[in-house]
């Protein structure tokens, strides 16, 4: 079992965590459309770095009574 040589005090605790704190996450902006999305993603468009890369189809209703 391992067992601490000396203790470590909250300064030294405090270094060795700072760099474990949360980023916020890397948004970018698609030249065609404007939206923001991850970067590396396809939009929710279907654009990726200026390209369609998905189409999707037209959602049409139809209603008949």
């Amino acid at each position: 079992m391992a067992v601490q040589k000396s203790r470590v005090t909250p300064s030294r605790r405090g270094m060795r965590r700072g760099h474990d704190k949360l980023k916020a996450s890397t948004l970018s902006i698609e030249a065609e459309t404007g939206e923001t999305h991850l970067r590396h993603h396809v939009s929710p468009e279907g654009f990726y770095r200026g390209k369609e890369v998905i189409q999707f189809e037209d959602k049409e209703t139809d209603t008949e009574a």
